[in-house]
């Protein structure tokens, strides 16, 4: 102990020094404090001394003078020059000297003291009391951030005002019990300077009650790295208590809230304080010394002496602690129960829920949801209609379809009488033949065979006219297979050729040398086909020209599978080039205008393009365009 007294009396006396020279150059060299001070007088100008008990940046005190400052700025309706200064000497175990720093002070302010002096802590309390008259004989006093047993009252003068606090640390420890009722261990975590001293034995003192309730470690006595190995290692059902921790046993000084911050990083126990200044950065929480309380008192205090109020008519009762407040988020780490908190805490640093963050958000995607939800609904609706719809168009189609076949097999009949003639006339000449040559006395065998493969051959010809026929004329729904389409345009011409030739029209067809592979309704298209080849052999018969053609057939071109119908008629004029294809339109006196209208229709329904031009030498041109099969 002696050893460290002496390396702190040596540290001391260094630190003093320059500021000793500093001070009396300072005295030498501020012809202009007369000039302050005259400013001062007359309203222009108010010196604030400030003066700190550890430093500037030593919790908690660091916290109150921000905002006790802050507050004085934004109140002052005078100018202010704060000088701020600190007490070195509070941070050692073994108090130094103070002589030099009391000096330094004098030879600052010798002749044009401050208007007035804002004392922060105990320390410096204590140490603005002691040297009043040598430094600030008749200057108002504010003493604020000390507790109520710490202000000596038989000093106090009617120049000083007091802001204090009342610190009742059973309502704190009750508090802990409350919250975590199964603790049975409270380690706590007090420095050693004087002022940290104090506090352990007052606390021991006020806490002998709960000496048989729990077991209270102190490691007041230990340096810090002692603590936090303690700290890591703390028994189930422990808490540890976080008082004061500016100087440790060691002499070591912690400025800022980096102690805390290494305690909370390796304690195994929730960590509880009455400071407010430490509040948020690790401790759970519980009652309050509240900052804000104190500052709001101290800057309406130095605020009324400025404006002239005399010290001692302003009197405030000590301040207890505000309502307990829990830091949510140890709570969560700790697993502590919002339920065993005093009634009226506050919670804070709660963090919100997905629905409290982005409710907004979420009631925009709901009504989008609900809105597309709608949508779908309809147009699902909607699609249902659409396919009855087609299903039933299609029906009709068919049937108007079939009644349109049974209109062109009525043109056809003279071909169909001729294709089945021919066939019942050789059948009936070849039995005839037959007939007599068996009644002979050696009928030919071999030539009788050969007869009976002509008859055979146009059955088969008779046979097929008449299923094509049936084919054309049967009533069956809109069927999709793969067909060959030169071989269903062949069919469809096979049935007209009798017909063309009847009415001395020249009709041809001239199939690509390639398959011409799609996917459709081979009556649906062979009725197409017939539909153009009719219109095309009427036109010409209409007409009063010599050349009387019908050219008919099939290219593939660009993944498409392409019928091409070209007459040597007139052709359609321009003006019904554009209405060809709707329904009712017709240029013949007795047509219904429903063949080219069903035609379209049957294309489309094929995924295909059916069109017309007018070709170039005369005569009209229709072209089928259908997909092929990929």
């Amino acid at each position: 102990m002696s050893g460290r007294k002496s390396r702190a009396s040596v540290k001391l006396r260094a630190a003093w020094a320059p500021w000793l020279g500093l001070g009396l150059l300072l005295a030498c060299v501020l012809p202009g404090s007369a000039d302050a001070a005259q400013r001062s007088a007359r309203g222009e100008l108010k010196r604030v001394l400030v003066l700190h008990s550890f430093g500037r940046e030593f919790r908690p005190w660091s916290e109150y003078a921000r905002s006790i400052k802050a507050g004085l700025e934004q109140q002052s309706t005078w100018p202010l020059d704060i000088q701020e200064h600190t007490l070195l000497s509070a941070r050692f175990n073994n108090r130094g000297p103070e002589a030099p720093f009391v000096a330094y002070l004098h030879s600052l302010y010798e002749g044009a003291p401050p208007d007035i002096v804002l004392a922060i802590g105990a320390p410096a309390a204590r140490f603005a009391q002691r040297y009043r008259a040598t430094l600030f004989p008749d200057t108002p006093m504010v003493l604020t951030v000390v507790e109520d047993r710490l202000v000596d009252r038989a000093d106090l003068t009617d120049n000083d005002v007091v802001v204090s606090a009342h610190l009742d640390f059973m309502a704190v420890f009750n508090t802990i019990l409350r919250v975590l009722p199964d603790t049975k261990t409270v380690a706590i975590v007090i420095g050693a300077s004087p002022l940290e001293k104090f506090w352990t034995d007052a606390l021991k003192r006020e806490l002998k009650p709960l000496e048989n309730r729990v077991d209270l470690v102190w490691y007041s006595d230990l340096s810090f790295e002692e603590m936090l190995a303690r700290a890591a290692k703390l028994p189930p059902h422990a808490v540890l208590f976080w008082g004061l921790m500016s100087v440790d046993a060691a002499g070591i000084v912690y400025e800022g809230d980096i102690a805390l911050r290494s305690l909370r990083a390796v304690a195994n126990a929730p960590i509880f304080s009455y400071q407010d200044p430490f509040f948020g950065d690790g401790t759970v929480g519980g009652p309050m010394q509240l900052t804000a309380d104190t500052s709001r008192k101290t800057v309406d205090a130095v605020m009324r002496i400025l404006g002239g109020e005399k010290p001692s008519a302003i009197k405030f009762e000590p301040i207890d602690f505000g309502r307990p407040k829990y830091d949510w988020r140890e709570l969560q780490r700790w697993g502590i129960s919002e339920s065993n908190l005093p009634p009226g805490s506050e919670i804070l640093f709660r963090e919100p829920t997905v629905w409290e963050r982005y409710r907004w958000q979420m009631l925009l995607i709901t009504a989008i949801i609900l809105v597309q939800s709608g949508l779908i609904s309809g147009l699902l609706h909607e699609r249902r209609r659409r396919v009855v719809a087609e299903i039933e168009s299609r029906k009709r189609l068919t049937e108007l379809a079939h009644i349109t076949r049974y209109s062109a097999v009525g043109e056809l009949t003279t071909s169909i009488a001729h294709e089945l003639n021919q066939p019942l006339g050789s059948i009936l000449t070849n039995t005839e033949t037959a007939e007599l040559m068996l009644q002979g006395n050696s009928p030919d065998i071999k030539e009788i065979r050969l007869i009976l493969a002509d008859i055979r051959r146009d059955d088969q010809r008779a046979s097929e006219v008449i299923r094509r026929l049936r084919s054309v004329l049967k009533k069956t729904p809109f069927e999709i297979k793969e067909i060959e389409l030169n071989e269903t345009v062949r069919e469809a011409i096979g049935l007209v050729r009798a017909v063309a030739g009847a009415r001395r029209i020249t009709l041809t067809f001239t199939p690509v040398l390639a398959d011409l592979r799609v996917r459709g309704d081979p009556i649906q298209l062979q009725q197409v086909v017939l539909n153009l080849i009719i219109n095309a052999m009427d036109a010409i018969s209409d007409a009063n020209t010599g050349k009387r053609e019908i050219s008919v057939w099939t290219v593939r071109t660009d993944g498409k599978a392409e019928v091409n119908v070209v007459d040597t008629g007139p052709g359609v004029t321009p003006a019904d080039l554009t209405g060809l294809f709707d329904p009712f339109f017709t240029t013949k006196p007795q047509g219904m205008g429903m063949g080219l209208a069903i035609a379209k229709t049957i294309v489309e329904a094929h995924q295909g393009t059916i069109s017309a031009t007018n070709q170039q030498g005369g005569g009209a041109r229709f072209t089928i365009r259908l997909p092929l099969r990929g």
